[in-house]
């Protein structure tokens, strides 16, 4: 049962990050993409008027592990971190998103 829950979900994550933004360009504005993501993490607005706007989609993630070797006092530990990913929607100063980019930092 556990298993069929995290299968699930896994789906449900996959397929919310499969928006075709090339399609939504020219056609979607500023105030759509906080409607549906919230206000944005980080937004500017330009001297031209357009706004450069960051939603974080994805928390990045850290894990370490610890190895003891049997008979030695050593022991090693590794951290590993993933990424935090980010969308940029970028507006023009009518509100018409112009074009968009997923980053990870």
């Amino acid at each position: 049962m556990a298993f069929l829950v995290w299968v699930v979900l896994g789906l449900g994550c996959a397929t919310a990050h499969k928006t075709d933004w090339n399609s939504r360009v020219g056609h979607y504005t500023f105030d759509q993409a906080v409607r549906e993501y919230g206000p944005p993490d980080k937004s500017a607005r330009l001297q031209d008027g357009s706004q450069v706007a960051e939603w974080l989609i994805q928390r990045g993630s850290s894990y370490g592990t610890v190895q003891a070797l049997p008979g030695f006092w050593t022991q090693t530990y590794q951290e590993t971190r993933t990424p935090d990913y980010f969308l940029r929607l970028t507006f023009d100063a009518s509100g018409q998103l112009t074009d968009w980019k997923r980053l990870a930092r």
